[in-house]
C-alpha cells in the first residue's frame, strides 16, 4: 500500500457495510462509504443516519458517503466489498470498467487489497465470492472476512470475533491489525474456501432454525437442525477443497451458532415466517434486508447435485423455498429418511 495510514473504501451501504464505515471511522481510519442509490447516499451524507439498514446508529462525520464508485475506488487502498452476492458480479463488472483490467488509462488494482463479507454463492455460475472477484478482476489481492457477526451487536461494541483469510499470510496479518480492536478480536486463516463455505451455508441452515421456532419446535429440533447442518457444511466444503477443522471455528460453528439462534438473524428470521405459513414471496416484500440464504440454498443444492454429495436438510430448504413444499412436510420426510450411523 502506498500510504502509511490505509484509506478503506466500503462498497454497499447495508446494515454491515456502515457497520465496518462505523468501526474503522471510530479507530481514526479514511472511510468512504458507497451506495448505489444517489438520492439515498445523499440522504446519509446530510442526516448521518442508514435509517433503513442500521437505524438509530450516527455515521460518524469523517465517514465520506457517496455514489461515485470511481473516487471510492481510485482514492483507496483496500476495498472492502458489502454488497450481496447475487449483485456482486454486476458491481465488479462496474469496478472493471473503472480500473485498468480494461484501459490503460484506469484506475490501477495492483496495490490494492479486495476484502469481502460478503456471504453467499451465485446462483448461475455456483462460484465463490473469491472466484467471482477472480473471474471479473483478474489476479488481485484477495481476503474473506468473516464469523459470527450481528452488526448490530458489533456497533455497540459488544466483544466480538471474526477471521481474515488469505491466500497471502502478509496481507491477513495486515488486515487483522487494521481490524482488531479491544471489541473486536480477529484471527488469520489460510483456508479461503472453508471460510467462504461456512459463511455462506450457515444462511441456510439459520433458514431451517427459524422454520423450527415458526413450528414451535423445541431445542432438542434446533440442536438437531445445528449439528446435522454443520455436518452437511463440512462434507461439501471438504469436496471443494476446504480443511475440515475450519468448520469447527468461528467462520464453522461459531458463524452457524449465531446465525440460528439471534433475533436480529435475517434468515433465521425468513425461516421463522415459512414455519408460520407465509409465503416466501410475501416475505421478502415485505423487507428492505436481503436474506442471503434463499439464494444460497439455490446454489448449494445445485452443488450437491453436481458434486453428488446427499444434503438432506439443506434439499429439504430448497423444496420449502422453491418447490412450495409444506414446513411440517418436509420435516416428515427427514425424520423418515432411512436410518444409519451418525
Amino acid at each position: 500500500m502506498n500510504k502509511k495510514i490505509p484509506y478503506i473504501s466500503i462498497i454497499g451501504d447495508g446494515g454491515w457495510g456502515t457497520t465496518l464505515a462505523v468501526y474503522l471511522a471510530r479507530k481514526n481510519y479514511p472511510v468512504k462509504l458507497w451506495g448505489a442509490f444517489p438520492e439515498y447516499t445523499q440522504h446519509m451524507q446530510e442526516s448521518r443516519f442508514n435509517r433503513k439498514f442500521l437505524p438509530g446508529v450516527e455515521i460518524p462525520s469523517s465517514v465520506e458517503i457517496t455514489s461515485d464508485l470511481a473516487t471510492s475506488i481510485n482514492d483507496s487502498d483496500i476495498i472492502v466489498l458489502a454488497v450481496p452476492s447475487q449483485f456482486l458480479r454486476s458491481v465488479l463488472k462496474k469496478i472493471k470498467k473503472l480500473s485498468g483490467t480494461e484501459k490503460r488509462s484506469g484506475i490501477s488494482l495492483k496495490n490494492k487489497i479486495i476484502v469481502s463479507v460478503v456471504k453467499g454463492i451465485e446462483t448461475t455460475t455456483l462460484m465463490r465470492v473469491s472466484e467471482i472477484v477472480q473471474d471479473i478482476l483478474g489476479n488481485v489481492t484477495f481476503a474473506a472476512f468473516s464469523g459470527p457477526t450481528i452488526a448490530g451487536e458489533v456497533v455497540k461494541k459488544i466483544p466480538t470475533t471474526a477471521v481474515i483469510a488469505s491466500k497471502n499470510i502478509k496481507v491477513a496479518k495486515t488486515l487483522q491489525e487494521i481490524f482488531n480492536s479491544d471489541t473486536f478480536r480477529i484471527y488469520t486463516n489460510a483456508d479461503v474456501i472453508g471460510v467462504e463455505i461456512g459463511g455462506s451455508l450457515k444462511n441456510v441452515i439459520a433458514i431451517a432454525c427459524g422454520v423450527c421456532d415458526g413450528l414451535n419446535y423445541g431445542t432438542n429440533t434446533k440442536a438437531a437442525i445445528v449439528t446435522r447442518g454443520l455436518a452437511e457444511i463440512s462434507t461439501l466444503g471438504t469436496a471443494l477443497g476446504a480443511k475440515p477443522k475450519t468448520f469447527s471455528g468461528l467462520t464453522g460453528l461459531g458463524d452457524l451458532i449465531t446465525t440460528c439462534f439471534s433475533p436480529q438473524s435475517r434468515n433465521r428470521t425468513v425461516g421463522e415466517q415459512l414455519g408460520k405459513g407465509v409465503p416466501i414471496t410475501q416475505i421478502l416484500e415485505s423487507t428492505n434486508t436481503v436474506a442471503e440464504g434463499v439464494e444460497t440454498a439455490k446454489a448449494a443444492y445445485r452443488l450437491s447435485v453436481k458434486y453428488k454429495i446427499p444434503m438432506p436438510l439443506i434439499t429439504e430448504i430448497y423444496n420449502i423455498l422453491f418447490k412450495n413444499k409444506s414446513p411440517a412436510g418436509a420435516v416428515t420426510d427427514l425424520m423418515h429418511r432411512k436410518t444409519h450411523a451418525e
